[in-house]
């Protein structure tokens, strides 16, 4: 995939298809470890040991659509080509836990892409899912979450068009302000929605 974001949409959909009612999207920098991190956890109905090593097999899918799965693979490949390190844990009836970690500053690095219109996406898409999105860089962060962000709009769907510009302004204004390193409002450099 061009673009990490990418991945990080195909694995959370591999959540929600595996019925999870809670996804917690991690996506953590840092610049002196040349370091990116992504997680990706759920609380949907996990995968056995076997499972978990054959779906990281380009030629297995569970999917009916298509006879192979490279989510996972293409994702784990994108890691440690960085020389980073990629995991799966997951326990069958509690849900999983998927953890890729890039090395930033190696050539073989893709770039990381519009995460936030993923986690737009997601939300608008899957309304009974909570999605928390956290975005981290050094020691400054912002947490989003959809299920807080619903109890807001009090009945009004995620998927009304005016709720997705609004909802992928903010999270574009969050990422901005990490960048540009100011200092948040409230819990001295945390920033949550």
């Amino acid at each position: 995939m061009r673009e990490l974001s990418l991945n990080i949409l195909d694995i959370a959909q591999n959540s929600v298809s595996a019925g999870a009612t809670r996804i917690d999207i991690d996506v953590l920098e840092s610049s002196g470890a040349h370091t990116l991190t992504i997680r990706i956890s759920d609380n949907g109905c996990g995968m056995s040991e076997e499972t978990v090593k054959r779906v990281q097999d380009p030629f297995y899918t569970t999917r009916t659509t298509r006879k192979v799965g490279m989510g996972i693979p293409l994702f784990k490949m994108a890691a440690e080509m960085t020389g980073g390190s990629f995991s799966i844990e997951s326990e069958v009836g509690k849900g999983t836990v998927v953890t890729a970690v890039f090395c930033t500053d190696s050539i073989d690095f893709t770039p990381l892409g519009n995460v936030e219109d993923s986690i737009c996406a997601l939300a608008s898409m899957n309304e009974n899912i909570d999605f928390v999105y956290t975005r981290r860089l050094d020691e400054r962060e912002f947490v989003f979450s959809s299920g807080e962000i619903r109890t807001m709009l009090d009945g009004v769907p995620m998927n009304e068009p005016s709720v997705m510009q609004w909802l992928g302004e903010y999270l574009a204004e969050q990422v901005a302000a990490l960048r540009r390193a100011e200092p948040s409002e409230n819990q001295g450099g945390q920033q949550q929605a």
